[in-house]
Parts: C-alpha cells; structure tokens; sequence
C-alpha cells in the first residue's frame, strides 16, 4: 500500500503549538516572579490586618415573636369570642411586622430619622472612641494632639426634637458643644443657626432644637442631619431581617444590625412591640365595632321604653287600674316573643347592612326571617281584634312595654359581653425573646475572615499581574523559538555579571546600550559567556567552510542587544586560538568599540572611505595580539553612501587578503540600512538578539530585510540569556554546565 502524504503544513503545527498552554513556563513566571508576589500578598494582608483592627464593630440584637393559631379568649364566652377570632399565616405576620406603619410609628416615637453623630479624628479616632472606658459618670476622654473639636470617647448626644424646612432635609449641620450646657448650630458655610442650652426648645425660623441631653467638652463638634422620614422607613425596612425558624413553625426569628448595640436593641424592641399592639388592635376591631353599634342604639331604645311605660301607666289611670284578662295575656306573651324577634332580626340587618351589600345572601336571609316573623305578628293581630276596645288598647301598650323592655336588657347583655371579649383580646402573636445583644462577639467583621481574604485577593492580584505581564511580553527567552523560524542559533550566550562590572552600568542587563571600558576575554576568560563564544568560534569554523570571503557581518534587529559585546570579544576570542583577526566600526553613527581597547575614534573607517587617510594610517593595533581594529571615524553627514563607494569595495578585497578573519560590527538593521550594504560584501552575516528583548515577529522581519537585499543570515547569536525558572527546564545553555579545573 502507498503510505499517504502528510497533508499539515509546518506552519499549521507551529500555530497549534503557540496556541498551546505551556503550564511548566506558566509555573515558572511566577517562581521567577516570587519576591514580587510574595510582597504583594504581604502588602494586601498588612491591609486587611489595619482594617479589621481599625474597622467599626458590626452588633446583631436579636428576637423572637410566636404566632399563635388562635387568639385566647375569655372562659365563659367562648361561643361569643369565636366570632372575631382569626389564623395569620407567618408570612403574613412578618409582612405587617415590616410595614411602613409599624416602622414608620417606630421612626416617630425614638426620632429616627434624626442622625447625630461624633465627628472623629481620621484613621484612628474611631477606635480610640469605642475603647475609651469612662470610670465616672459624664467622664470624657482627654483630646490628642491638641484637637479639642474632634471627640474621643464618652461623649453623648440626644435631640428630642430637631425641625428643619423641607430644603434642609438631608443636609448636614454642625452642632457644637459650648461651656454651661450651651450649643450652637452651624450650617456647611459657617454661619450660626441657632444657639440655646440643654433642655431649652429653641426655635429661629423654620428650624428648631431641643437636646434632651450633651456630655461633651466646649468645642466638640457632632454632625447632625434631618433625614427624609420615608427613607429613613425604607432603611430600616432593609436593616431589620425577619424569618420564620422552620416550616409552619409560627416562630418569627427578628434581627437589627448596627454599631450600636444599644440602638440595635432599642429599635428592634420598640418595632416588636408596636407590631404586638397592633396585632391586638386588629384582632379587636370587630368587636369594638360591633360594641360601638350598640351604644349608639341603646339610647334610643331606653326611651322608646320610657315613653311606652309613661304611656301605659297613665291609660291605666284613666281607666282605674283596668288588668288584661287571662286570654289576653296569653296573646300579648306571644306578640311580645315575636316583636322582641323582630327586632333583634332588624337590628342585625341594619349591622349586615353596614358591611355587605342588600344583595348579599347573609343580608337576604334576614330581611326574609324579618318577613316571616311580621306575617306570624299579623295573624296573632287578627285574632285581638275581636277583643274589647278596652282590653285592645291595653293589649297594645302592655306590649310595647314588654317588647323594650326585652329588647333593651337584650341589648345591654350583648354590650357588656362584647366589652368583655374586647378587653380580654390578646392577639394571635406574643414576643418570645426580647430585643438583645451580645457586645462580646460582633458579627462584623469577621477579622480572621477579612485577613485571609485580603491575603487571597493579594496574591491572586499578584500572580494575575504576572501572567499578564507574560501574556503581553513577547520577548523570545526561548532559542527554540527563533529555530522555529528556520535560523539556526549558533550560541546562546549566558547573561555576564561580571560585564556589568566591566561597564559600571547596572541597567545593562534590561538592553540599555552599555560601553565597556575592558574586554570580559582578557579580564575573566572563565566567564560562561566567554566559554558560549569560543563555542561560537567553532561553529563558526565549519559555518564559512563554503563562504566567499573571510569577512564577517555582525548586526541585529534593535539596538542595545549587544553587537558590540559580541563583535570585540568574539575577535578576542579567535586572535587567542592563533588567528589574525580585523575588528571594523561600521557603525559610523554611533560606534563605540573604541572604548573597549582604550583608543579614540578619529582617523577610522569613515576618513578611509572619504578618502583623507590611507589604510595603514586608519588600522591600529590593540593590546591582544594578532588583533587589530579600524575604528568609526569621523561622524559623516551621509555614511550609507560612503559604504555605497566603490573605496568600501576596495578596503574589503585588500584587508580579506591581509587578515584571516575580518568582523564588521554594523548597526540595526531595522533603523538604517547600512548593514544590508555591509553584508553584501561580507561572506557570513550573523544576526545578534537578546533574551527577552526582541520578538519572533522582529526577527522575521529582520531577516526578510537581508534576504530582499540578497543577503542569506547564516545563523543567530542568541546573546544575554537570563537563567529564570520559565526555561530552566528547557535550557540548553552553559549555565548548567560549568566546568573549572581546580586549584592547588
């Protein structure tokens, strides 16, 4: 069978790869990152400890209400009770416990929509205030730093009254504490309001004060504000939680959170207590109404009474104690049971009629009970017209006698035992547990809590800034990556501390251009970054078997990624192993190699090219042997055209043939092009970046720029490589193998 093509492009697997999470180089940011995490993690726990010692203590007054299925009733009546009886549901409950009636009689009665408090010292007066102990009664605390204003514990405010005009609503006011019990109020400009002393009602205009009491020094400040009195309902509305404790329990669990404890459990009292009265009330309501209905009827049937005795009484007279005969009272018994019914159905309906309409079915059953009983009093009035006249006439007066008289004690019974059942009405709901406080525990903050979440926020802060600081920096620190990109590394050349000595630069290693005033060749030859070049020297060897000229081009994409470092201690490095090495300045902008041999820059590169020196005046030996170097020169105005002259040509052919090798250290070549026009006349060119510093992006741009001029980068020099736990694990260079002969 015919083995089938391999049909994913390199490019396709190189951009799967870069997609790739590389979880070792993710743990190594961070290790090489650690003193900056773990300082950041510090800093924020140092935070949290501040805050949850110098933050104000949170208290939780807590209470208990039960709801009854039914509401007690007094022995005896409990037929009578049951009607006005009624079942609350706790969801119920808790909604009218948390109604803006219930809170907003609350607000009225303890003034809560009156906000005073001490003005403090910053950062640190609230907690001297809550700590200060008073030994005495009315005992203050002695002020700090000489702030008399500010308060610092023991002192005490409480306004029974406090008007202001609807404009002044939520603004605040200064009070202030004066000698002899005196105070003044002062407005955001400064200006005096009002003035008076304790206990005094104070009044200027639309606004007025009266403190009940001040313990206070002279000059203590308090801010004062008159709040809104429907949202201040609506705060404590949110501020009070209510729950029933298990399903269909009736037990409602209440709770208050505020910084005073005493506050806390003076308005969860007085709401809990509000909201049982009303209870009560509500539960009573049916029977005070009832109750008021009767009392507006009994006087008139206590003078219908009146009026049917006087009237009875002087018939009798007049007619000389005339009685009714035996058959004539049995009829009036029975006539004064039917009117004495229809009365109480007509009284009954006039009490439905007040709380249904005529249409109603309970309203209609009466009106048609009433019709029945008058249709029975009509036939028992048939039959007493065939009585005497006499004994007609004293038939109907005994009887309206009789009928008030009933229907009057009737009344009465039904009114005391409806004032009884109103007055031992208990409501359906009773407060369990009283309002209370427990000042040895705050509920906030929970400062174990605040510390170990503020110690978690740093670092998971510090460790985000890091990985996003790995995300945004592209800088190649692996020379895997730049083989990617089809260039060879050729070295990778370990960061020198020991350069930085040399250069008296300590910002060098962040690719600041550094200007040594020594080879790190001769002054420490050990160095790793030396052993990384003779490595180089090697590769080298084998790399210019095939090229057209001795000649050497140095150059890179960026400045400061150590061109120069390279170039002087590479040549160092082959003049050692025998070789007859040529160092050229070809950066004519900005060179500076001279410094490293101790040499100035006149009479170089530039004045041979221009013609004013010839080229054994321009060649200057330097202190390592078979070294020698041609420095920049003069600065000229065009130097890209002084490489363009034909003398450039000239000096390449003659000192190919003199030295064995010649290195031209060039500028970037992504800032001028003076590199593109060296390396067409050198045999090798090589390219110089720095761990860290230059992206893969760059490169590729780099070498695209040689290769549209012709030019063919033999390989990289991957130049200061930092050892760091993102490519330790990784890292092929000559930090992990350091070799040193011992000494005797």
């Amino acid at each position: 069978m015919n083995a089938q093509p391999n049909l994913i492009s390199p490019q396709k697997t190189q951009k799967e790869d870069a997609q790739e999470i590389d979880l070792m180089a993710l743990f190594g940011a961070l290790l090489d990152k650690k003193w900056f995490i773990l300082s950041v993690t510090a800093l924020f726990m140092l935070l949290g400890i501040a805050y949850a010692i110098f933050s104000t203590p949170i208290y939780q007054a807590t209470a208990m209400v039960q709801v009854e299925e039914k509401g007690g009733s007094v022995p005896g009546f409990d037929d009578m009770s049951g009607m006005f009886e009624s079942t609350s549901a706790a969801v119920t409950e808790i909604e009218l416990l948390k109604s803006r009636s219930v809170i907003g009689e609350a607000v009225d009665s303890l003034n809560l929509d009156i906000v005073v408090e001490p003005k403090l010292f910053p950062l640190f007066g609230n907690r001297h205030y809550r700590t200060f102990t008073a030994h005495s009664e009315g005992q203050v605390a002695t002020p700090s730093f000489g702030a008399h204003s500010y308060a610092w514990g023991g002192e005490q405010v409480e306004i029974h009254r406090f008007r202001v005009p609807k404009s002044a609503i939520g603004v605040e006011f200064t009070l202030v504490a004066k000698s002899g019990g005196g105070f003044s109020l002062v407005n955001g400009n400064g200006e005096n309001v009002l003035s008076g002393k304790v206990g005094e009602d104070v009044k200027t205009g639309q606004f007025e004060l009266t403190i009940k009491t001040l313990i206070a020094r002279p000059e203590t400040e308090f801010s004062i504000i008159k709040r809104n009195r429907l949202q201040t309902i609506l705060d404590l509305q949110g501020a009070i939680s209510a729950s029933e404790k298990g399903k269909d329990s009736g037990i409602i669990n209440l709770a208050l959170q505020d910084k005073g404890p005493a506050y806390a459990e003076k308005v969860l009292d007085k709401v809990a207590s509000i909201y049982v009265r009303r209870n009560v009330e509500r539960n009573s309501a049916e029977a005070q109404q009832s109750l008021e209905f009767l009392e507006v009827q009994l006087p008139d049937v206590k003078r219908n009474l009146e009026r049917a005795e006087k009237a009875f009484n002087e018939y009798q007279i007049r007619q000389e104690s005339i009685d009714i005969s035996l058959e004539t009272q049995a009829v009036l018994e029975q006539i004064v049971i039917l009117e004495t019914k229809l009365q109480e159905l007509d009284l009954k309906r006039l009490e439905l009629g007040r709380k249904f309409k005529r249409e109603h079915p309970a309203y209609r059953g009466v009106v048609e009970q009433i019709e029945t009983v008058k249709r029975q009093r009509n036939d028992l009035a048939g039959e007493v017209q065939g009585l005497p006249e006499t004994q007609r006439e004293l038939l109907r007066l005994r009887r309206d006698v009789e009928v008030n008289n009933e229907i009057y004690t009737l009344l009465l019974a039904k009114t005391q035992e409806l004032d009884i059942v109103r007055a031992g009405t208990v409501g359906n709901v009773r407060i369990v547990d009283y309002a209370e406080v427990n000042t040895t525990q705050p509920v906030k903050p929970k400062k174990a809590l605040i510390v170990v979440m503020a110690t978690m926020l740093g670092g998971m802060l510090a460790v985000a800034i890091v990985l996003v600081q790995k995300a945004l920096h592209k800088g190649i620190e692996d020379p895997g990556e730049i083989e990617a990109l089809g260039m060879p590394v050729y070295a990778s050349v370990p960061f020198s501390d020991y350069q930085v000595k040399l250069t008296g630069f300590a910002k060098a290693r962040k690719g600041k251009t550094a200007k040594a005033k020594s080879i790190l060749a001769i002054d420490n030859p050990a160095d790793l970054s030396v052993e990384a070049l003779r490595s180089l020297r090697t590769s080298l060897h084998f790399a210019m078997l095939e090229a057209k000229n001795n000649v050497i081009a140095i150059s890179g994409p960026s400045p400061g990624v150590g061109k120069s470092f390279i170039t002087v201690n590479l040549a160092t490095v082959l003049a050692q192993s025998g070789k007859k090495v040529l160092v050229i300045d070809g950066d004519m902008r900005k060179g500076y190699l001279q410094t490293q041999f101790g040499m100035n820059w006149d009479s170089g590169l530039s004045d041979y090219l221009s013609g004013r020196l010839n080229l054994a005046d321009t060649i200057k030996h330097t202190q390592v042997d078979s070294l020698d170097i041609m420095t920049r020169g003069q600065i000229p105005p065009n130097p890209s055209e002084l490489l363009m002259h034909e003398n450039f040509s000239k000096l390449i052919s003659e000192v190919s043939g003199i030295y064995d090798l010649v290195i031209i250290d060039t500028p970037p070549i992504l800032a001028v092009t003076d590199p593109a026009i060296v390396g067409a006349h050198a045999g090798t060119t090589l390219l110089v970046t720095r761990f860290g510093q230059n992206h893969a992006k760059e490169l590729e741009i780099t070498r695209n720029r040689f290769e549209q001029n012709g030019i063919d980068v033999k390989g990289v020099v991957f130049n200061g490589v930092v050892r760091k736990s993102t490519n330790a694990y990784g890292y092929y260079g000559y930090y992990n193998y350091e070799y040193k002969s011992d000494k005797a």
